[in-house]
């Protein structure tokens, strides 16, 4: 009898550990680590709220760097807030405190859109989320895309490495006015015109229409997506931005990269002195002796030993370019700059330069 019971009492101390052992597990894999916001939500949850336009109750926010991330891509319709500019821009929030805000950033392990989400709601916002697995988990999504800023088509079309296709009706908005080198492919007639795209599937597209309320660049890039691009992105903001940015024009695209790091390619390089030296800021890392002798026109003097202190207070608004003699001065100057301000646009002419008296001027490739 008592061997019996003894027994009995064996075994609900085994299940009980059993049970006790399997509640530590499962709180453990449930807990969350401390500098995580309370409320999180899985790519479907974010799929289900981005719309064209978007809702006005509902706001996705970058909490990522803007020029390092957020420009060259994010989740479309996304706002960027950089966590480091949280106070700065808290005036891009909406007014409504019941809207649903939905932050990230670079994945499970960044604590940019946790921190975000944390002064969200010390703000007295009351529908705060956080997309944890951020931005990696968004480009798993079957047939999900990416936005781009201007600056990234800029970019893009420097480097000759993207087709570009507006969306919109050809007669009259295309010929009117469009993005340099894009390709008018409206969209009411892409399956006439898809001979267009390159054969290439893995080429970058591009596609824009006519701002944040224009479906049609979106609508584009699906069907491209469905053919089987694989690297398909929308420039959201469109044309309207495009213009506000840059005039309508291809001046700010003029900057091309050259065979060095951070070189600029030559041939472009004489064709902004020539035609747009106003869309990069020219840098002249010689000594003041030999800037007043000649230098270009729209030239800055900051001798390379005087740059330092000052590379906190260059302008982020355009691309800013290096000049000296023989490239080394201003190489220097721009691994200087990328050394303590990574994100900005920044090239040096890896060339020997002859000033001449009279402002003209001889550039030899090294």
């Amino acid at each position: 009898m008592k061997q019996n019971m003894f027994k009995t009492l064996i075994t609900v101390v085994i299940a009980g550990l059993v049970l006790l052992a399997g509640t530590i597990t499962a709180s453990a894999g449930d807990a969350k680590e401390p500098w995580m916001f309370d409320k999180t939500v899985e790519a479907d949850f974010v799929i289900s709220k981005v719309t064209v336009p978007m809702a006005e109750d509902v706001m996705i926010i970058d909490a990522r760097p803007y020029k390092v991330k957020y420009v060259k891509s994010h989740i479309p319709g996304a706002v960027s807030i950089p966590f480091s500019e949280f106070d700065k821009k808290i005036n891009l929030l909406p007014e409504n405190k019941n809207a649903l805000l939905i932050y990230y950033c670079g994945g499970l392990k960044c604590k940019l859109s946790h921190k975000s989400a944390k002064k969200a709601k010390a703000l007295g916002y009351t529908n705060v989320t956080v997309f944890a697995k951020g931005f990696p988990e968004w480009k798993k999504q079957k047939g999900a895309y990416s936005s781009i800023t201007a600056e990234q088509v800029a970019r893009q079309i420097a480097a000759n490495d993207t087709i570009i296709i507006d969306a919109r009706p050809q007669k009259p908005k295309y010929n009117k006015g469009h993005i340099p080198t894009a390709i008018s492919i409206p969209f009411a007639q892409f399956d006439k015109f898809k001979n267009k795209l390159p054969r290439e599937l893995s080429t970058p597209i591009i596609f824009y229409c006519g701002g944040l309320k224009c479906r049609l660049s979106h609508k584009a890039a699906a069907k491209a997506i469905v053919m089987g691009y694989q690297n398909v992105s929308v420039f959201a903001k469109g044309y309207p931005e495009w213009k506000k940015q840059f005039g309508g024009k291809g001046a700010a695209v003029a900057v091309k990269a050259g065979e060095m790091e951070g070189s600029i390619d030559l041939d472009r390089f004489k064709d902004i002195l020539a035609n747009t030296p106003e869309s990069v800021m020219l840098i002249d890392a010689r000594d003041p002796d030999e800037f007043i002798k000649s230098h270009f026109k729209t030239a800055v003097n900051i001798p390379v030993e005087d740059l330092e202190p000052k590379i906190k207070d260059l302008p982020a608004d355009k691309p800013i370019v290096f000049v000296c003699s023989t490239g080394a001065r201003s190489g220097e100057a721009y691994y200087m700059v990328k050394d303590v301000r990574s994100a900005l646009d920044v090239y040096y002419v890896e060339a020997t330069i002859d000033y001449k008296k009279d402002g003209s001027y001889e550039i030899k490739k090294n």
